[in-house]
């Protein structure tokens, strides 16, 4: 069945049926690899896009329930808290192994949309559930904070 929605900002239809998971319509659909798949059951928070400006786990939302909203990947992501979590990753050296990350970028910059100075319990909540195996929290809880003193200046 075709499914219209917006990715990245450009009108997209895929072939796809309507329960196909948004992450698989998206890798092999699309062909955007940077959102990851970790654990498909919406636990690891890899898979991460924004939904109509929201972090939602693709693994677990269906093509047909995005038909005619916008999504946004890894690969599309823009503006002052895309720009401002990107570059505190950069100056922090968050990247470990990598593999996790574009999940936690997603879920970094909606957090500050939302939020944007965060406490360390407002990280530690919005962020709960995105899970780095290299153990690099810290740094991306340091690299949320100085994303919110960028977006400041």
């Amino acid at each position: 069945m075709a499914i219209n929605f917006t990715l990245n900002g450009k009108p997209v239809t895929v072939d796809v049926p309507d329960d196909t998971p948004l992450l698989w319509t998206i890798r092999d659909g699309v062909g955007l690899t940077g959102t990851k798949f970790g654990c498909g059951v919406a636990a690891c928070g890899a898979c991460t896009v924004h939904v109509d400006g929201v972090p939602t786990r693709s693994c677990q939302t269906a093509a047909g329930d995005v038909a005619g909203m916008s999504v946004t990947t890894i690969e599309g992501l823009e503006g002052k808290a895309a720009a401002a979590v990107q570059s505190a990753w950069r100056e922090l050296d968050v990247v470990q192994c990598g593999y996790c990350q574009s999940g936690q970028i997603m879920s970094a910059v909606g957090l500050l949309t939302e939020t944007p100075k965060p406490t360390d319990a407002d990280i530690d909540g919005y962020m709960y559930g995105n899970a780095c195996r290299c153990a690099t929290y810290q740094r991306i809880r340091a690299a949320i904070h100085r994303a919110s003193e960028i977006m400041e200046a």
